[in-house]
């Protein structure tokens, strides 16, 4: 039932059981009376036709996002307003009563009127205090969509970062592979553009498969292999039990490239990555090793602050990143993913590849 529906249904039945439980106690001892009977069902209909306007004022005015102070005043004026118009128009129309008791009651419209205020009060307490929960629970839930929706645009900048130096390189080896080695390059060229569709598809996807990463990792550094030639070694171990697990796209690829240009490149003869995925305490736990040394390395540059920020965002503290010092001449760059999705942990097939 929608909640227009709902609030029609609670106006109509609540005003005529409040009206007949008063109603039908006087038709039992005084007999029933056409007049009276109008009566009541005036009553109802006013009762209905005045709430509705406090309804209309109440979200027009948007008087459940006032302070609770100003809001307490506003609902006693209304209840006091609404009480003597109630009472005004009923003591007429009870004229006959009135007569018959007025000598012994000198302040009956003052019993009528706190009678009125009573009842009305109890109805406008119950709609503006479900109104104000729900104005509440509203502005909560747009603020935690709008903090996601923020969060999710800052993710989709930081998965669409590829170094365009990479590209630049990747190009101008293939290009000498070319003439030297055409089945190489071709090979090549499907390569780069594996990485380059994974990148354009990565804003588009919060997360992938361990093994789809992987394979972008690979086909990562076969190209730099074009480049770095007998200077570049590298290998890559999974476990098999990791290779659904759910990853940002791209983060791996960003890890690796910071290794080779940060340490590899740097060592004199060249160096190595090495790539390995693991299950450890319920966490996929991935280390890539590489030649180098921190004290040399920029470490806090762009492309590790945003493997920091888009396991923030995605997983909040439930992940970590750090870079460290293994031992000489070695860096490891360690991350540590929660589970994201029920069958993570499925057997799959082999992902590691060695070279």
């Amino acid at each position: 039932m929608s909640k227009k529906r709902t609030y029609w249904t609670l106006q109509i039945l609540g005003w005529t059981l409040l009206i007949m439980f008063e109603y039908v106690p006087y038709v039992l001892e005084y007999g029933f009376k056409i007049g009276e009977f109008y009566t009541a069902l005036a009553n109802i209909l006013l009762g209905i036709v005045l709430t509705h306007v406090y309804r209309l004022v109440i979200r027009k005015w948007n008087w459940s996002s006032l302070p609770l102070p100003r809001l307490a005043l506003r609902v006693i004026g209304s209840v006091l307003w609404l009480g003597l118009i109630m009472a005004m128009i009923n003591q007429p129309m009870d004229r006959e009563m009135l007569e018959d008791n007025l000598l012994n009651q000198p302040l009956v419209f003052w019993s009528y009127y706190t009678n009125w205020c009573k009842n009305l009060l109890a109805w406008i307490l119950s709609y503006t205090v479900y109104h104000y929960v729900e104005q509440t629970r509203l502005a909560g839930y747009e603020k935690i969509m709008l903090k996601m929706s923020m969060r999710e645009a800052e993710a989709k900048v930081l998965r669409s970062q590829l170094n365009p130096h990479f590209t630049f390189n990747a190009l101008n080896s293939i290009r000498a592979l070319v003439f030297e080695d055409p089945a190489k390059a071709q090979v090549s060229i499907t390569q780069l553009s594996n990485i380059l569709r994974n990148s354009l598809l990565a804003d588009r996807r919060k997360t992938v498969d361990l093994q789809e990463e992987l394979r972008t990792v690979e086909d990562y550094l076969e190209l730099e292999k074009v480049r770095y030639e007998d200077r570049l070694r590298y290998s890559i171990t999974a476990d098999p039990q990791t290779i659904y697990w759910q990853v940002p796209p791209m983060m791996l690829q960003t890890l690796v490239e910071n290794g080779i240009k940060h340490g590899v490149s740097k060592v004199m003869g060249g160096g190595f990555i090495d790539v390995k995925a693991e299950i450890a305490n319920e966490l996929l736990v991935i280390h890539i090793i590489n030649s180098g040394n921190l004290g040399t390395t920029e470490s806090g540059g762009v492309g590790l602050k945003n493997t920091a920020e888009r396991l923030s965002i995605l997983y909040g503290k439930g992940a970590t990143f750090r870079i460290y010092q293994q031992s000489e001449n070695i860096v490891c760059s360690e991350v540590k993913i929660p589970m994201l999705s029920e069958g993570v942990l499925m057997a799959g097939q082999e992902s590691g590849a060695g070279n």
